[in-house]
């Protein structure tokens, strides 16, 4: 069955191979606009091979996401793609006036032309950033203008903008904002927004209303502070392949088990397909108890998910940290480490 999704996969050639509802997106990168690139195509997520990738390609990318200017293509990119995750086998041949990625013309690459060690890459400009603060999720908000970094005023400034920055960066969600910053974490140089309105649901801060670029009547101690939650993330552990063990999620640095209570298909079927692992496996029920009990923090409980959500951190559940549970609660998951669920 493998060799023979494989092959379906690998016959479908030319232009529109994707269709015009895909997805592309940057991964494991710095933030939003660097990274490896994958695709959707009906419902799974794909590494794209970097045979022939070259700028134009990564500039169709750029353009797509909203990124900006291309910068560059990351040859020798790491980390490499899950050995489990399937690659997309066909060759991007964009000319760079593309507006999408589907536009581009494709072409067949032989099945030893690539592997989980040659995967695509892109880097984009980076137009946003949050300065002086503990890390790249917390400070004061800046943005790029004519190739210079300038301040936010706070006038209008809301936490539905802030939610925006802190997807744009590929961070968690926005737990703080506030218009005011100390003579230390006072920004420099221009003040290149003031006014800014969002919806919550702007790709990038940019896609937002806000008064002419330079027009204001702020200063440095209105400028805007923005904190977000650390990037998302989760990993099986205690199993013999990263598509099998005990679930634990990242928060606040700290790794934490899930508890089982509500715990049920749908949320395995999020899980696995975060993972890349496709979906869980028939058996799990079985061994889902021979991954030992975890230790230190359980940080999520009454997990609920509708089974579409493309990320556990979009699914329901209780404050991190707030349980009734005990580690023999601990969830376990086991996935088929299949991605592949292709419909000719």
């Amino acid at each position: 069955m493998a060799l023979l999704l494989s092959l379906i996969l690998a016959v479908c050639t030319g232009p529109g191979l994707l269709e015009s509802s895909h997805t592309v997106r940057l991964v494991r990168g710095p933030h939003s606009c660097e990274g490896q690139v994958e695709v959707k195509h009906r419902g799974h997520w794909y590494t794209v091979c970097d045979y022939g990738w070259d700028l134009k390609d990564v500039s169709v990318v750029c353009q797509e996401l909203d990124c900006g200017e291309a910068k560059g293509t990351l040859p020798g990119l790491t980390p490499r793609a899950q050995e489990n995750q399937d690659i997309f086998k066909q060759q991007f041949n964009c000319n760079g006036r593309e507006k999408t990625l589907a536009e581009c013309e494709t072409e067949d690459i032989d099945d030893g032309s690539c592997s989980h060690q040659h995967v695509a890459g892109a880097s984009c400009e980076n137009t946003v950033q949050l300065a002086d603060g503990p890390g790249r999720c917390t400070g004061r908000v800046e943005v790029k203008h004519q190739d210079q970094w300038g301040t936010v005023c706070k006038a209008g400034w809301n936490l539905q903008a802030a939610k925006v920055v802190c997807r744009q960066l590929g961070c968690g969600r926005a737990i703080l904002t506030r218009g005011h910053c100390d003579d230390a974490t006072q920004g420099q140089g221009p003040i290149w927004l003031s006014q800014v309105s969002c919806s919550g649901t702007e790709m990038t801060i940019q896609d937002c209303s806000f008064r002419n670029w330079g027009e204001n009547n702020c200063t440095h101690d209105e400028d805007t502070w923005v904190q977000c939650e650390d990037p998302f993330e989760l990993k099986l552990e205690g199993g013999d392949s990263p598509c099998l063990g005990r679930l634990v999620v990242l928060h606040k640095g700290v790794w934490g088990s899930v508890c089982d209570d509500g715990w049920g298909e749908k949320e395995e079927q999020v899980v696995c397909k975060e993972l890349g692992c496709g979906d869980p496996h028939p058996l799990r029920h079985r061994l889902q108890k021979d991954f030992g009990l975890g230790v230190g923090r359980i940080w999520l409980d009454d997990v609920r998910c509708s089974g579409s959500e493309q990320s556990l951190e979009k699914c329901r559940h209780r404050f991190w940290g707030y349980h009734d549970c005990t580690h023999k609660e601990d969830v376990a998951v086991i996935c088929s480490g299949n991605s592949c669920s292709w419909s000719p």
